[in-house]
């Protein structure tokens, strides 16, 4: 059983997200629904969730805000939203969860899989990546977090190579020469490093740092030299707008 508590200022929200988890999410049981901060931080405090499902749009207290107020987090959080480019891509950063609005079943089901899978709650590191990104959205952002099979790591951009695919998991090839493995697909890291254009898919298994391409040797596709001397492979459908960036 996952113990939930879901948070939002309107009404119609809370019955929609109620009445998915019960069509689709049985193993979930709602503790309490809640549509001021005030009442959510009492509720959170007393109940003591597994997660809760957090609107970040509220008015007065934003969901983030609330999260500041609790201070130490001992669930799991998935954020609820309508389109906010800026606030999914400090989620997305901060390897944390989020349902954009009106909730789709299927998405549904696939966070609440995490929540059960997962062995660690966010760490506070996560939130402080978060909060950062949020408070200084003109300084830039230069760490992401990668969930791995042992919890999480924060791993400094600029210090990542190129990414390779594995199937359910990527490699991330470090310039210290560590291979960090992370139990994503490359296709959920690629959406983590969206924000840093230097950052280009060049094949379906490989994105890679274009400031730590060495040498590019033609071919069909071609490959690339890395600056650790790694040969990455291009694809020939994507080598013309790879050719374009040198």
């Amino acid at each position: 059983m996952i113990k939930a508590i879901l948070i939002d200022d309107e009404a119609h929200c809370l019955d929609t997200l109620s009445i998915l988890l019960a069509d689709h999410c049985p193993e979930v049981t709602i503790l309490q629904t809640c549509r001021s901060a005030k009442t959510a931080i009492e509720a959170i405090e007393q109940a003591k969730p597994d997660v809760i499902f957090l609107d970040i749009q509220m008015p007065g207290t934003t969901g983030f805000q609330l999260l500041e107020q609790l201070g130490q987090v001992s669930f799991a959080v998935i954020f609820t939203t309508s389109y906010d480019q800026y606030a999914i891509k400090a989620i997305h950063l901060s390897a944390l969860d989020y349902l954009l609005k009106p909730v789709d079943p299927a998405e549904l089901i696939v966070a609440v899989d995490k929540v059960k899978r997962q062995k660690a709650i966010p760490s506070p590191e996560h939130f402080e990546l978060l909060f950062d990104r949020l408070h200084n959205k003109l300084s830039g952002f230069r760490n992401i977090a990668i969930p791995t099979l042992e919890g999480f790591e924060f791993i400094p951009v600029d210090q990542l190579i190129f990414c390779e695919a594995d199937d359910n998991y990527t490699y991330l090839i470090l310039k210290d020469k560590r291979k960090v493995i992370a139990s994503r697909t490359l296709k959920a890291i690629e959406e983590q490093l969206r924000e840093f254009p230097y950052f280009v898919r060049v094949h379906h298994s490989y994105i890679v740092n274009i400031n730590e391409v060495t040498k590019y040797v033609r071919g069909e596709g071609g490959y690339l030299i890395m600056s650790d001397s790694s040969v990455v492979n291009v694809s020939r459908s994507r080598k013309e707008a790879l050719l374009k960036l040198f």
